[in-house]
């Protein structure tokens, strides 16, 4: 007898009735033979993982900049996080964790450098170089994640992109355009539903962790929040003469353990209220994947707090600010100065114009190489001027 069970017989086993199933996958664009003993979703996570847009991602930046200090998180890191915390959400719920694993891999992957404010700058210069473009046609990294596995990756002979499965391009998708949420309409699988609550966590906790090690918050500032002052309670009446560190680390698996217990106890009841059993029932049905009500004010008040204190810092606004004009500096240099795009993006210019060429190309750099290429670029400026 063989030691590993076949795709469909573990699903089986090990699946819920309305969770996808990796047999069930209305497959590729490109079609491809079925793996011997790896499942559609296995495979999609795996070449996400090898890809080269995946690894640039562990030096871009997540909140903070290099500048501020090597603590905290990055683009990568977060996605691991995110990955981490909705496998946890997945198994608890019975549901494709394959599947979930490779939508959280590539949930950031179109991000530029320098995080949100890069994607701001390469935004407002795509739509400024390109009057063609509404504002929904610019750029935004959930658009930019999808044209990544779907043409800018090449790593096979016979089409671009990573030919990924079409519940996985969906998932992204749905990121890239969100529909106003109307019960009855086709609403997400659980499993996109569980990357997107992942995400919420993981911002809430780790982007609190990061500023309290860069010194932009104080432990007192955090106590006067309800969510943290009442997961503070709970870890100091199980631990006594906690230092700062123990105190602060110890609140922050508070916090991810209470708002993943939380969500899983209301969507196993709103599951077994509703008789969700089939994946049909799941997008004909309202969102699962939900706080329940005595925890949503007091997240929106942690996550106003981080806005007002934290992703407003004048530390973080100063150093995101010096960053994005570069990268805008980059925009124009290359639009301006028609300097040659590497060969790749030479074939978007000529299919799909030199503005989004010049953004598929920069936003494909790190925080460090787009630093370098910028400092090369004002060289060669300065010694063209110098030769007029």
């Amino acid at each position: 007898m063989p030691l590993t069970l076949p795709v469909t017989d573990r699903d089986a086993l090990l699946l819920a009735d309305y969770a996808m199933r990796s047999a069930e996958t209305e497959g590729r664009k490109h079609p491809e033979l079925a793996h011997a003993y790896r499942s559609a979703f296995q495979r999609d996570r795996d070449r996400l993982t090898h890809c080269a847009a995946f690894r640039r991602l562990s030096h871009k930046t997540q909140v903070f900049t290099g500048n501020l200090g090597d603590y905290h998180r990055t683009r990568l890191t977060h996605t691991l996080e995110v990955a981490s915390i909705a496998r946890t959400l997945a198994r608890a719920l019975h549901l494709n964790e394959d599947l979930v694993e490779a939508l959280a891999l590539m949930h950031d992957m179109g991000h530029p450098p320098f995080g949100h404010a890069g994607e701001d700058v390469l935004n407002q210069r795509l739509l400024h170089y390109d009057a063609s473009l509404t504002d929904s046609d610019g750029f935004n990294h959930n658009g930019q994640a999808l044209r990544i596995v779907e043409r800018l990756e090449i790593r096979y002979p016979t089409f671009a992109g990573l030919n990924l499965s079409h519940e996985v391009l969906e998932g992204q998708c749905n990121r890239s355009q969100p529909k106003k949420i109307v019960a009855g309409e086709d609403q997400p699988l659980l499993e996109v539903q569980v990357v997107d609550a992942a995400d919420s966590i993981a911002y809430d906790a780790h982007d609190t962790d990061d500023a309290l090690e860069l010194g932009l918050l104080t432990i007192s500032d955090l106590l006067q929040l309800p969510m943290w002052r009442d997961a503070a309670s709970r870890v100091t009446s199980r631990f006594s003469n906690l230092t700062d560190v123990e105190l602060r680390r110890a609140v922050i698996h508070e916090l991810i353990d209470t708002e993943v217990s939380a969500m899983i106890d209301a969507a196993e009841s709103r599951i077994a209220r509703l008789g969700i059993d089939s994946v049909e029932a799941v997008r004909a049905a309202s969102p699962m994947l939900t706080l329940p009500d005595e925890l949503e004010e007091p997240k929106r008040e942690l996550e106003d707090f981080l806005f007002a204190r934290v992703y407003r810092h004048p530390d973080v606004l100063a150093s995101r600010q010096v960053a994005t004009e570069e990268l805008g500096s980059l925009f124009d240099y290359f639009m301006e100065h028609h300097a040659p795009l590497p060969t790749p993006f030479q074939s978007i210019a000529h299919a799909e114009g030199r503005p989004r060429a010049v953004a598929d190309y920069l936003s494909s750099l790190t925080d460090r190489s787009a630093r370098e290429i910028f400092g090369h670029a004002c060289k060669l400026h300065q010694g063209g001027v110098e030769n007029e």
